[in-house]
């Protein structure tokens, strides 16, 4: 039996306020500085032009979002243990080593720009700025409570959000043209590697499997009945979130193409872009850019973190809690090799625009599992994907794919 108030089209506010946050959570993670480093580079190139790519982006992400939701919710367990029990041994222990890969290129981006961050504010070396990222991300997600976790991680993604919109009135963009470009696509071989790294900062692989994991911070019920019931929370959750993140993304190019493209001046660092931020935009304008920016690193820093204690523990079998030796080891694992990235690279930005494409190489192997999973009636249950669920989410992949085999020829060719 479903209890009555399960049968009930709408609950209270107060119901739903409880089941919000996971999806925030995810949303901070793709709102991290690689995206930062992708919109400068793409919106002082291209203008507005690629902001239609944040929306397919954002789209995608909410459908494969809510999925990976779902097998969390359906199944009890994270997407990465679920690959581990239903894929044979060889495919899952491929998926795992090309998503720890992702995870070491995702940091590498969140430590660059909690880096960069801390150092145009604080006067201290990137590397040092880098070590503190590090130290303040181990610090928050080992020695706190999860939910603790979730409401630091909210109140950061609030401050990035406010500052942006703050930027916004001061630029003054072309607010036509920036809605055109937010629906109207618009792509060529120039542009293609931008794009493709643009969307592999949005819909990010660890973050799939990280939201399969933290949906479980919520209680969905015992029987599927009451699971059902509940679902349209999460759904509530993940479409809010996005969207979220979708306005934070194109406001950053929005921003971006408001100052430097229409001043034709190309930017090819964070460092500059904030330098010559503060003389065509104002200094207040260079202040929250940095300070935007320092919360970006650590939370999504955190972010990643608790994604690749996930996926290292879940793949390995290993319980995924946070109070075992190996979760908390993992915590920081994937970040000995970014920050030596960091330390021997002598051209950050590009590593930063070079991680992003790496994740959206990464992502088909991701979504591919995914949606057998879902499609798997024996797996979901009564949240097995209907038609036409999975042919969009099929379409999604296709996309995905394609747009990297495009990449990789463009590369290859040298755009010829």
């Amino acid at each position: 039996m479903v209890p009555e108030a399960l049968k009930k089209r709408w609950f209270p506010l107060k119901t739903l306020f409880g089941f919000l946050g996971p999806g925030f959570l995810i949303t901070l993670g793709f709102i991290d500085p690689g995206n930062w480093a992708t919109n400068i580079e793409g919106g002082s190139r291209f203008g507005y032009q690629l902001l239609w790519v944040v929306t397919l982006g954002t789209l995608m992400l909410i459908l494969i979002q809510h999925m990976a939701a779902k097998v969390g919710i359906a199944t009890g367990k994270s997407l990465a243990v679920n690959i581990r029990d239903y894929f044979p041994a060889p495919v899952s222990a491929f998926l795992g080593i090309t998503v720890v890969f992702a995870c070491v290129a995702t940091d590498v981006a969140e430590l660059v720009g909690g880096g960069i961050g801390f150092s145009l504010l604080l006067g201290i070396p990137l590397w040092a700025g880098a070590l503190l990222t590090v130290i303040l991300e181990v610090f928050l997600v080992v020695s706190q409570r999860y939910h603790r976790i979730e409401s630091t991680i909210m109140g950061f993604l609030g401050i990035i959000a406010l500052c942006y919109l703050v930027e916004l009135l001061i630029v003054k963009p072309d607010w036509a043209a920036a809605a055109t470009a937010l629906f109207v696509p618009k792509l060529g071989r120039e542009s293609i590697y931008f794009a493709m790294a643009i969307l592999g900062a949005v819909v990010m692989p660890h973050n799939i499997y990280l939201h399969s994991n933290v949906i479980h911070s919520r209680k969905w019920g015992i029987t599927e009945e009451e699971k059902m019931a509940l679902l349209r929370y999460e759904k509530t959750d993940t479409l809010f979130a996005m969207l979220l993140g979708w306005v934070v993304n194109a406001s950053m190019i929005i921003v971006v193409a408001a100052v430097f493209f229409q001043n034709h001046i190309q930017v090819d660092s964070i460092e500059q872009a904030s330098a010559t931020l503060k003389p065509l935009a104002g200094p207040l304008a260079g202040l929250l850019f940095a300070v935007a920016l320092v919360f970006s690193g650590v939370g999504s820093s955190m972010t990643s973190s608790m994604a690749e204690a996930n996926i290292i523990t879940g793949f390995l079998g290993k319980p995924e809690d946070p109070r075992t030796l190996l979760y908390r080891a993992s915590v920081f694992l994937t970040a000995i090799p970014s920050f030596l990235v960091i330390l021997l690279s002598h051209d950050i930005y590009h590593i930063l625009i070079l991680s992003q494409v790496v994740l959206s190489i990464q992502l088909p192997f991701t979504l591919l599992p995914l949606l057998v999973l879902c499609r798997d009636g024996k797996v979901m249950g009564r949240f097995r994907s209907g038609n036409s669920e999975f042919i969009i989410a099929s379409i999604i992949a296709a996309i995905v794919t394609l747009l990297n085999i495009y990449l990789l020829y463009t590369t290859i060719t040298g755009g010829n």
